[in-house]
C-alpha cells in the first residue's frame, strides 16, 4: 500500500511538534521491548477465563519476558512469510493473548496492524481488505460457533491484494490449503538473530502507519483511520493524565493513589480494535509495565471473577453497564471491587445519577472519556471535576481564559465551536456548533483520503461531526449536546444508517427506507428499519433479517425493529427527517 511506504505526517508537522515536545522520538514497539528488559519475570498479560469457550483455546498467563520470547518467535516466522516493514496484516481475534502478539511481531518489524470486530462478516472484510489493501490476513480459528478461517476463505477470489493467510492459536487445527497455521512458542537464538538483524537493517520510524482501525460515517461506508507511532504515543497521555488525576473517594476530594504504574492491573474488557481498547488500555499498560488482563465479550459473572481473582485497580466500561450493574444491589452485593481505584467511561453521555452512584455507594469517581479513533480528545477527571454531575455534563474547555486543567493535554489541545448553519464561530454560551479540535494527537488521514470529503478546515481543525455548547459560569466548560452525524451506537460498535439503507433498498419488497436508532437501557441504541413498500408487497422482520444475513453483514448491524409506513416524512429541501421516526425513551 503506498500510502504506507512513506511517513504519515508531513515533515514540517514532525518536525513543529518535536520542537514543541509534544512528540518524542519513540515507538509503541521500543516501549514494548523496554519493558520486556526491564520486567522480564513479572506477569504482563492474562487470557480472558472464558478463553476456551470463547475459541477453543487454553487461557494463559505471561510474563513479561514469555510474551518477548513468542513475540520475536512470531515475528520471525512473518519475515519467513514475506511481511516486513510497509506491509498491512489485517487481523480478526478476540481479545487475547495472541490478539496482542500479533500487534507487537508487526510493529516490531515495522508492518501495520488493521483490526476487524469479531462480528464482521465476510461482508465486512472484503470491504475493508480491498480498500486499505491488506498484504496478510491472521485470524483465530473459530469463534463461537463460527468458522472465522473458513469465512475469510471463502472469499479468498474478492481479496484482491491479499497474499498470504494465517491461522494463529496454539490448539491443534486442520489444515487447510494456502493457510499458514502458526501456533505461539518461545523463540530460539535463531529467530532472535532473524529479527534482530531486520530491526537493523529496516528501522521503524515513528512517523510510521501503526494501525488502520476502522469507523463508519455517513458515507455508508466504513473509512479507514491511519496512525503512526507519533499520534497514539502523544494520545495517551490524554488517559493518563486522567487515571492519575483521578481519586476514589467518597467525597469530593481526591484520594492520594499515586500515579498509574508497574503495581497497577487493567482490565480490557473494549474490543482491541479501536481508541477505547488501543488508547484506553494497551498504551497504558506499555507505558507502565503493568498488568492487562484480556475480557471479551462483556459478562458480568466473569469480568467480577477476574476484578476479585487479579486484584484489579483500572477498569473502563460503557455507561449503560455502568448504570445497570448500579442499580443490581444483589450483583452488588456480592462481589469484591475493593481493589478498584480508577474507573472511566464513555462512548454515550454518562448519566449524573450513575457518575453519583458510583461516587457515593462505591466511593469511585467515574472518569468522564469522550474521544475518537481521529484523535477527538475531551476527558473529565476526578481531579478537574470534583463534583460528579459536572463530571458527567461536562469537558474541559480547553483555551478558555482563566481555567487551568490538570493534563497537559489542555497545553496542547485547541477546541472551536462552528455554527454548522452560518459557518461561524460560536463565542457565546448556550448556542449549538459543531466540535472542531486540533492537536498532536490528532491522525494523519484516512485511507485513499483523496477521495473522501476532507476531514480538517483550512486551519487544520478535525471537523467532528458533534455538537456541543459553552457552559460553566466561567465559559470554562464543553457541554455535549448531540452528534451531527446518524450514526447508531449499539453497545460501543458504530453502525452506519446508509450502509444498511443501501443494503435494504435491495430488498424487492421494499421503496424506501431510513434507518434509525431506538434508545436501549443497556446497549444504548437498537437499530430499527422504517420501511414505504412497493405496491402490493409485503414484508416481515424476520423476513428482512433473512435478507441482510445472506449479505454476510455483522449480527449487531441488524434491525430489531421494522416499521411500515405510507411515505417518509421530509423537510421542504427532500431530506427525511429522522427525528420524527425515532422510537421515543419510555
Amino acid at each position: 500500500m503506498d500510502q504506507l511506504s512513506h511517513g504519515l505526517h508531513p515533515q514540517s508537522r514532525v518536525d513543529d511538534f518535536l520542537a514543541r515536545g509534544w512528540w518524542a522520538n519513540e515507538t509503541i514497539d521500543g516501549l514494548f521491548w523496554q519493558r520486556v528488559s526491564e520486567r522480564p519475570d513479572a506477569l504482563a498479560v492474562t487470557d480472558p477465563l472464558n478463553r476456551e469457550s470463547l475459541d477453543g483455546e487454553t487461557p494463559r498467563r505471561l510474563t513479561w519476558g514469555e510474551i518477548g520470547s513468542e513475540v520475536t518467535w512470531l515475528a520471525a516466522r512473518l519475515l519467513e512469510r514475506g511481511i516486513g516493514r510497509g506491509d498491512l496484516i489485517g487481523m480478526k481475534l478476540p481479545n487475547s493473548i495472541e490478539q496482542l502478539e500479533v500487534y507487537l511481531a508487526a510493529w516490531t518489524i515495522g508492518a501495520a496492524v488493521s483490526p476487524l470486530a469479531m462480528q464482521y462478516r465476510e461482508h465486512e472484510l472484503v470491504a475493508m481488505a480491498n480498500n486499505a489493501g491488506f498484504d496478510a490476513y491472521i485470524c483465530g480459528e473459530s469463534f463461537g460457533d463460527r468458522s472465522i478461517i473458513d469465512e475469510a476463505v471463502s472469499v479468498r477470489e474478492q481479496l484482491q491484494t491479499v497474499r498470504e493467510f494465517i491461522s494463529i492459536g496454539r490448539a491443534a487445527a486442520e489444515e487447510r490449503e494456502g493457510v499458514t497455521r502458526l501456533q505461539p512458542q518461545a523463540a530460539n537464538e535463531a529467530d532472535e538473530a532473524a529479527v534482530a538483524a531486520y530491526r537493523e537493517a529496516h528501522p521503524n520510524d515513528p512517523n510510521d502507519c501503526t494501525t488502520i482501525c476502522w469507523t463508519s460515517g455517513t458515507e455508508g461506508q466504513p473509512k479507514g483511520v491511519m496512525r503512526a507511532h507519533y499520534d497514539w504515543l502523544n494520545f495517551s497521555w490524554a488517559v493518563l493524565d486522567a487515571l492519575n488525576g483521578h481519586g476514589s473517594a467518597t467525597d469530593d476530594s481526591a484520594a492520594e493513589i499515586g500515579e498509574l504504574d508497574h503495581n497497577d492491573v487493567l482490565l480490557n474488557p473494549f474490543p482491541l480494535i479501536n481508541m477505547a481498547g488501543v488508547c484506553g488500555m494497551l498504551l497504558p499498560w506499555l507505558r507502565t509495565g503493568c498488568v492487562l488482563v484480556q475480557h471479551h465479550p462483556f459478562d458480568a459473572p466473569i469480568f467480577f471473577a477476574q476484578v476479585a481473582r487479579e486484584r484489579v485497580t483500572c477498569t473502563i466500561l460503557p455507561p449503560a453497564l455502568l448504570w445497570m450493574l448500579l442499580n443490581n444491589e444483589q450483583l452488588l452485593s456480592q462481589v469484591d471491587l475493593s481493589s478498584l481505584t480508577r474507573l472511566g467511561s464513555g462512548s454515550a453521555p454518562l448519566q449524573p445519577a450513575m457518575v453519583r452512584g458510583w461516587q457515593e455507594k462505591m466511593g469511585l469517581k467515574v472518569i468522564n472519556f469522550f474521544g475518537s479513533n481521529e484523535g477527538v480528545a475531551l476527558l473529565s477527571s476526578g481531579e478537574d471535576f470534583p463534583n460528579p454531575d459536572d463530571r458527567a455534563n461536562f469537558f474541559p474547555r480547553y483555551g478558555a481564559e482563566g481555567a487551568e486543567w490538570g493534563s497537559r493535554v489542555s497545553k496542547w489541545v485547541r477546541v472551536k465551536l462552528i455554527d454548522v448553519e452560518t459557518g461561524e464561530l460560536v463565542t457565546e454560551a448556550g448556542h449549538p456548533g459543531e466540535l472542531y479540535i486540533d492537536g498532536p494527537q490528532l491522525f494523519a488521514g484516512y485511507v485513499n483520503g483523496a477521495n473522501l470529503a476532507d476531514p480538517f478546515d483550512a486551519e487544520g481543525y478535525l471537523k467532528t461531526g458533534d455538537m456541543f455548547e459553552i457552559a460553566g459560569e466561567h465559559e470554562q466548560y464543553l457541554r455535549y449536546v448531540d452528534r451531527a452525524k446518524d450514526l447508531i451506537i449499539r453497545g460501543g460498535m458504530n453502525i452506519a444508517p446508509v450502509e444498511l439503507e443501501q443494503l435494504i433498498t435491495e430488498h424487492p419488497a421494499v421503496l424506501e427506507v431510513a434507518v434509525v436508532g431506538d434508545p436501549d437501557e443497556v446497549f444504548g441504541e437498537r437499530v430499527a428499519a422504517v420501511v414505504v413498500l412497493r405496491p402490493e408487497a409485503q414484508l416481515t422482520l424476520d423476513e428482512l433479517l433473512d435478507f441482510l444475513r445472506e449479505r454476510k453483514i455483522a449480527s449487531f448491524k441488524l434491525p430489531e425493529r421494522l416499521q411500515l409506513i405510507d411515505a417518509l416524512p421530509r423537510n421542504p429541501v427532500g431530506k427525511v427527517l429522522k427525528r420524527e421516526l425515532r422510537k421515543q425513551p419510555a
